[in-house]
C-alpha cells in the first residue's frame, strides 16, 4: 500500500467525479507515524482491526487495554500488547507474522479517528504484535457519536453465538446502531474504516442481507474501491453500553442510482456473537451533527 490509491478506488473516484479532490485529500496519507498520531494513539484504550482469516473470510475485530497497550516504535511501527478475546475469529491471523492489516484508533470522547494499515510481525511468545506502517492518515468527525467511558468489565462468557445468518435479535440489534467497523481488502494491503448515523441507518433486508447508505466522506473511496476489487468484507456491530460485539463475514456490493447516491449491499455468510471479557462500556450517545436524516440522500 505504498501508493495512496489502486484502481478500484480510482474507478470508483471517476465514477463519482471527484478524482482532482482524491488527488488533493490522498496527499495526507503517508508511511510515517508523526508525533501528533503517536501521542493520539498512546491515549487510546480501544483498536479496531481488520484481516482475513486462514480461510480467506475478512472479519473485524477489536483489541482493548488501558491506555498505553498502543504505542508507536519510531515513525514506522505500532506496537500492540495483548490480544483478542477467546474464541474471536481473528485469533490466528493476528498470531501470524505477514498478516495484512487494517487498523483504526477512534476516540469517541473527542469525535477523532486515524487509521493505520501494513503488514503484522506476531510478539516472541505471544501477548500482542507489531504493523509495520504503510499508509498512516487521520480522518475527519463526521458521522461519529461522542461517548464517554465508563468502566471496564473484567467478565464475560466469551463467545454466545455462532451460526450462517442473522438471529432476530441480530436482527433488531443491527437496527438500533449508530455505529459499526467495516473491514476490506485488494491486492495491495487490508483497511479497516467506521461508519455512522441515526439509528436505523443499517437497513436489515432478511437474515442474510443488509444494506447501508454510502454518506458522503474525504473522497478516497478506499472502502469502496477495495469492494470494487474484492467483495469480501467484515463487519463489526458493537454495542456501547454492554460491551456485546457482533462479527459479521460475507461480501458486499455498491450500488449507483442514477441520482448519485450510493448504498451498500452485505450479504451475510457467517456469524459471531460474543460477550468477551475486559470489554469497554461507554455512555449512551451524543449524535452527531453531521449525521443525516433517515431517508435523506448524502452523495
Amino acid at each position: 500500500m505504498t501508493r495512496a490509491y489502486h484502481q478500484g478506488s480510482r474507478a470508483v473516484q471517476d465514477q463519482v467525479g471527484v478524482r482532482e479532490l482524491a488527488d488533493h485529500v490522498g496527499r495526507s496519507i503517508t508511511p510515517v507515524i508523526k508525533d501528533v498520531a503517536a501521542d493520539f494513539l498512546a491515549r487510546q484504550p480501544f483498536l479496531v482491526v481488520g484481516a482475513a482469516d486462514a480461510a480467506g473470510r475478512m472479519w473485524a475485530s477489536v483489541l482493548t487495554g488501558p491506555p498505553g497497550f498502543l504505542r508507536a516504535r519510531g515513525t514506522g511501527t505500532l506496537a500492540v500488547a495483548g490480544g483478542l478475546p477467546a474464541g474471536d475469529p481473528l485469533t490466528g491471523a493476528l498470531a501470524t507474522d505477514g498478516t495484512a492489516v487494517g487498523t483504526i484508533a477512534l476516540d469517541p470522547r473527542t469525535r477523532r479517528r486515524m487509521r493505520l494499515n501494513g503488514t503484522l510481525t506476531a510478539a516472541p511468545g505471544g501477548g500482542g504484535f507489531t504493523v509495520d506502517a504503510e499508509q498512516v492518515f487521520a480522518n475527519c468527525p463526521k458521522y461519529l457519536q461522542k461517548r464517554q467511558p465508563l468502566k471496564l468489565e473484567p467478565q464475560g462468557p466469551g463467545v454466545v453465538r455462532q451460526g450462517d445468518a442473522l438471529t432476530a435479535a441480530q436482527q433488531r440489534a443491527v437496527r438500533a446502531a449508530d455505529t459499526f467497523f467495516v473491514a476490506t481488502t485488494a491486492a495491495d494491503g487490508v483497511d479497516a474504516s467506521h461508519r455512522g448515523g441515526n439509528p436505523g441507518f443499517v437497513q436489515v433486508r432478511g437474515a442474510h442481507e443488509l444494506a447501508w447508505p454510502d454518506y458522503a466522506g474525504n473522497s478516497m473511496f478506499l472502502t469502496l474501491g477495495n469492494l470494487a476489487a474484492d467483495p469480501r468484507a467484515g463487519l463489526l456491530f458493537p454495542h456501547w453500553e454492554t460491551g456485546a460485539q457482533l462479527q459479521l463475514t460475507g461480501r458486499a456490493r455498491t450500488e449507483f442510482a442514477p441520482d448519485g447516491a450510493r448504498t451498500v449491499v452485505f450479504t451475510v455468510e457467517s456469524v459471531v456473537e460474543s460477550l468477551p471479557a475486559g470489554r469497554l462500556l461507554w455512555s449512551t450517545p451524543e449524535y452527531s451533527p453531521a449525521n443525516p436524516h433517515l431517508g435523506s440522500t448524502t452523495r
